[in-house]
């Protein structure tokens, strides 16, 4: 089970600065009387974030009630990439509410409507459809399951088998965590679907043959470890109805090298396999481009997107060709709250506002500064961090314990810590654990991330301090 993060109300060295506030203890004495009540009433499960009891957000910045305020580092979980409350989308979703429409089903809506034309437009895919849900998990799952009818229709009940990647997350729900790559995960699962395979990612931190720093590394080879592993596992290409990759492992932010990602593309082409991209995390401007696929300048079959979309309410969607996405006909392919007006509303102000107001060319551009300052860090505590892993504004800083690849999981634990009690916020580490990720709203300026490294800096030394 993770470490959790105290609970316990410590005094701190107060912050005033034009990004962060701390004033009291941290954590806030009242947030510990509501983590008394959490613990009495939620499953544990829900308390491994660290201990700020959110009262508003706005920006770049999220308060508690007591005056308190942090500089986000973590978008929520990777998802208020207009920044938080954005007064567009808090006004679409204001209008939509006051008109007296909260709930719709399937019933068509403007702002559905809208909404889906839109996302269209912005996708490469020629004659896409577009199909609105709730969550990332959701996607993943509709995502499996198109491949499978998709593959069964072209190759029969032979043609449907599902690649994946090990490590790679695609939600925790029961089909997208048997499509995902922990296996610690899956142990509740016991009666896996022997059909739902992984294999291993190119991840450079892991392997030599996977990274492009290695003077022997070539495209050819990397690829030819991920036929070989499907020869391992006897899957001909035959039996296979689709390939799901995360654009970037989430637990990680690895990227793929372009290179494979371009044989990927030709071998599902060659042998009839939907390629899946999972962007839920990439999405909508977060890596400097709108879709985080196009880093690698191929266009995949379907595309499964959420977090970002609204930077604020529950949505996602599944995108890709017509052929596939119609399938299944009338009332055979829905969701409750599919295309909910309200959350369509601010999914579609938020999305206005990305692309009029440039934000992937913002991510871009602060990216490449985030990126210099994490290198500077990394050399500075090389002792700690194993690798610096990212693209736009999405990082991850690996900790491992001195200059080996074993993960330090506690440590990262300790920085979060940390930075959370100096006024900046991250999530809990991900991944193995002991990956810190630095996501923070696309709107964020120079002055604002400096900053945030800064204080980074001084929490792992802090965190080295505290081992002394």
């Amino acid at each position: 089970m993770s470490k959790k993060f105290s609970m316990i109300p410590v005094d701190v060295e107060p912050v005033e600065t034009k990004y962060r506030r701390i004033q009291t203890q941290i954590p806030t004495p009242e947030a510990a009387k509501y983590f008394e009540l959490a613990e009495k009433y939620e499953p544990v499960s829900m308390q491994g974030q660290p201990p700020i009891l959110w009262d508003h957000a706005k920006g770049v910045n999220v308060y508690d009630r007591e005056g308190n305020c942090w500089l986000d580092f973590s978008s929520g979980v990777v998802v208020a990439n207009s920044g938080h409350c954005n007064s567009k989308v808090q006004e679409a979703i204001i209008e939509t509410a006051e008109n007296g429409l909260l709930h719709s089903y399937c019933f068509l809506t403007k702002q559905r409507g809208e909404l889906e034309a839109y996302i269209s437009n912005m996708v490469p895919i020629p004659d896409n459809r577009v199909f609105l849900l709730s969550t990332g998990a959701e996607t993943t799952e509709c995502a499996v399951k198109l491949a499978r009818t998709y593959g069964i229709q072209k190759g029969g009940k032979e043609k449907i088998t599902i690649i994946g990647f090990q490590n790679a997350f695609h939600g925790r729900t029961l089909g997208s965590q048997m499509a995902g790559g922990s296996e610690g995960g899956k142990e509740w699962i016991v009666n896996k679907d022997a059909d739902m395979q992984q294999v291993p990612f190119p991840n450079a931190f892991l392997y030599d043959w996977a990274d492009e720093e290695n003077p022997l590394y070539s495209d050819e080879a990397c690829f030819d470890e991920f036929l070989n592993a499907l020869k391992v596992r006897g899957i001909k290409p035959n039996q296979i109805a689709g390939i799901m990759t995360e654009t970037f492992q989430g637990g990680w932010v690895q990227l793929m090298p372009k290179g494979f990602v371009k044989k990927l593309r030709e071998f599902c082409t060659e042998h009839d396999i939907l390629l899946i991209f999972d962007e839920v995390q990439a999405g909508f401007g977060r890596t400097g481009k709108l879709f985080g696929f196009l880093h690698y300048e191929v266009t995949p079959d379907l595309i499964c997107c959420g977090k970002g979309i609204s930077s604020s309410l529950p949505l996602s969607c599944v995108i890709g060709r017509s052929d596939v996405m119609n399938l299944y006909g009338p009332n055979e392919m829905t969701s409750t709250h599919s295309g909910n007006p309200v959350c369509s509303a601010a999914a579609l102000a938020n999305l206005h506002y990305i692309v009029e107001q440039d934000l992937a060319g913002n991510a871009k551009k602060m990216g490449n500064l985030c990126e210099r300052l994490l290198r500077e860090l990394q050399r500075k505590h090389e002792d700690v961090i194993g690798r610096v892993n990212g693209v736009g504004l999405v990082w991850g800083i690996i900790f491992t314990k001195t200059k080996t690849k074993q993960m330090d999981c506690d440590f990262a634990h300790d920085v979060v810590e940390a930075a959370f009690r100096k006024g900046l916020l991250f999530f809990a580490p991900v991944g193995s654990g002991a990956t810190i990720k630095v996501c923070p709203p696309l709107i964020i300026e120079e002055e604002a991330l400096r900053e945030g490294i800064s204080v980074l800096d001084e929490a792992i030394q802090c965190a080295k301090d505290s081992r002394k």
